[in-house]
């Protein structure tokens, strides 16, 4: 057995742990900074279904291959990370870091342990090795402390080249695009400074709600800007199909009409469906030619990929193993990394229970002791055993977010699935409005003052629908079908509307007034493509446009699934509402719904 070499290093920073680990922890950046080279992933399937990943990279003229082995960690206390090399001087590398309180502050202590293979590898471990990665990540560790006091923008330098001249013009007349038009919110040149000046894992799949919140920027504008940035021919945009437990991309397309309906993960080895709601997303990467970012991996397991699992642990066949950890209260899925069912439970933030792999599934044991989490393995191999939060809140623009805003239908009408597919959408905020007396209104004005009148409400519908993060999904006539992602996004829009017509009323003749019927529903869909556009089917569709049959005009129908939203329930303090039961056409029962009176 080859001696092993291992050193420890600690640092200490004025902030708490929560404050220090989205750092220390992101171990694709890290990586990055370090100078760890970007590598490719192999994945190879076992007979009983379980996945071994194989690294492999140039370290100068030397080809390195590994089995990269799933990180291990806690959640905001610890992890560790080790490769098996297959070749080259070094055998293995194994680096653990943790966190401690440190009165106000936090004691971070990083432990690297390698064992060599030969004495090559025994020379180097020996000599140059430590002290290389000691001052190494000793550097990157200070620039971690003045990112956290404020003294520089980010935790890591970015070390990609600078773009050269006709990249920086073509990088300036795209700013100088985008920001001529609607959707730059002065957004533009922060874009390009990140283009610039970010790390290469930040290009190479660009969010822009986690960019929004990284600038305090306005999600919305900075979806907005990020549309016209691929249309000024700054951005590239990608269809990822996620795969519904690891939220890795299994398939992805420049356009929906190229995007499969299905795909199989290898890693959680499952076939899974799309759904725009929930596993399609929307990403982006500079253009190639303003700056050309290769595609690999930095680190494929890492506390910061996957921020939603809070707890991951090898356990050994036959093995117990009990680990530190307090959990917030809420819902999490236990599960497996490897092939196997899983279960959901309601933690209620006193014990959480036992985590059992029974050989072929996870399931729940005896109520553990507060602080920790036990997990015990009785299958026949190793397993890395999961806690995984479902109350987290996801940084992908989904399909399903992406389509119901008016500037991607504006700038895209033309991403629409293939003729005759169609899309799952979980849930789906439908309105429909329509202008009440519209028959009597024309005949007390004439048609050509009326179509001008009913522009004008047109406009006043798509800019409220807008503003409320809304798309116009179509016009029927004097009425407007539209799509938002949210039930309160609708109602706040339905309010809107209803206000910014009482004022129109108030500054025009009493014939010119306008009644505008609403109606608003909300649940699951079908994306279809329809007239060459991207619409919705189903009942949600169906209920939706009912609901506005129901209105009076200057009131807003909902339906109970929208009434009984929280969301919606703040919306709508102190708004008079009425519960009502009425048979509507289409519909077999008495539907009940809520008549608001704004």
């Amino acid at each position: 057995m080859p001696k092993t070499h291992a050193e420890t290093w600690e640092w200490r920073f004025d902030q708490p742990p929560e404050a220090v680990w989205p750092a220390l922890a992101d171990t694709s950046r890290w990586n990055e900074a370090a100078g760890i080279p970007r590598h490719a992933i192999e994945e190879r399937e076992e007979d009983d279904g379980a996945i071994r990943y194989f690294g492999s990279a140039k370290i100068g003229p030397l080809p390195l291959r590994w089995e990269e082995i799933p990180v291990e960690w806690v959640f905001g206390t610890w992890f560790r990370h080790v490769r098996q090399f297959l070749n080259g001087p070094i055998a293995v590398i194994d680096a653990t870091l943790s966190l401690a309180a440190d009165g106000p502050g936090t004691l971070a202590t990083y432990h690297l342990a390698a064992a060599p293979r030969g004495p090559l590898g025994h020379a180097l471990l020996s000599t140059a090795f430590f002290p290389a990665c000691r001052k190494n990540f000793t550097g990157l560790a200070d620039g971690v402390r003045d990112w956290l006091e404020g003294r520089r923008d980010g935790p890591f330098a970015s070390k990609l080249k600078s773009l050269d001249a006709a990249q920086r013009g073509r990088l300036e007349r795209a700013v100088a695009a985008v920001e001529a038009g609607p959707d730059g919110h002065g957004l533009a040149p922060r874009l390009a400074e990140w283009l610039a000046t970010a790390q290469e894992v930040d290009q190479m799949k660009l969010r822009p709600l986690a960019l929004a919140r990284t600038w305090d920027a306005d999600a919305q504008a900075t979806v907005e800007m990020f549309f016209a940035a691929v249309d000024a021919g700054l951005l590239d945009q990608q269809w990822d199909l996620l795969c519904p437990r690891c939220r890795g991309a299994k398939a992805t397309a420049p356009a929906l009409d190229r995007l499969p309906a299905e795909s199989h993960c290898g890693a959680c080895n499952i076939d899974y469906e799309r759904d725009f709601a929930k596993n399609v997303e929307l990403s982006f990467r500079p253009n190639a030619a303003i700056r050309d970012v290769p595609d690999g991996e930095y680190c494929l397991f890492g506390p910061m990929t996957t921020p939603h699992i809070r707890v991951q642990v090898g356990v050994e066949p036959g093995e117990t193993r009990a680990v530190a950890a307090t959990l917030a209260a809420g819902p999490y899925r236990l599960r497996t990394l490897q092939v196997g069912d899983e279960v959901e439970i309601e933690h209620d933030g006193r014990s959480f229970p036992d985590v059992v792999f029974d050989g072929a599934d996870v399931r729940t044991g005896g109520p553990g002791a507060a602080g920790e989490i036990v997990f015990r393995n009785d299958g026949p191999r190793r397993r890395t055993m999961i806690v995984e939060s479902l109350a987290w809140t996801a940084d992908a623009l989904t399909a399903h977010r992406a389509t119901t805003l008016q500037a991607f239908r504006d700038r895209f009408g033309d991403e629409v699935l293939r003729p005759g597919d169609n899309a799952a959408v979980g849930r789906i905020a439908l309105m429909f409005t329509d202008l009440g007396g519209s028959t009597a209104f024309y005949e007390r004005v004439g048609d050509a003052h009326a179509y001008a009148v009913v522009r004008d409400h047109f406009e006043l519908l798509a800019a409220t629908v807008r503003t409320h993060g809304g798309a116009v999904v179509k016009t029927i006539g004097d009425a407007v079908m539209a799509a938002f992602p949210e039930p309160a996004h609708a109602v706040a829009a339905a309010l809107d509307i209803q206000g910014r017509v009482a004022a129109f009323n108030d500054g025009h003749a009493d014939d010119d007034a306008l009644v505008i019927k609403v109606g608003v529903h909300a649940g699951p869909a079908i994306a279809v493509t329809l007239n060459r556009r991207l619409d919705y089917f189903g009942s949600t569709v169906n209920l939706a446009a009912r609901l506005e049959g129901q209105s009076h005009g200057g009131d807003i129908v909902v339906s109970l699934a929208v009434a009984d939203d929280a969301d919606v329930a703040t919306v709508l303090d102190g708004i008079a509402a009425a519960r009502e039961v009425a048979q509507v056409r289409g519909i077999a029962d008495p539907v009940a719904f809520v008549r608001l009176r704004p």
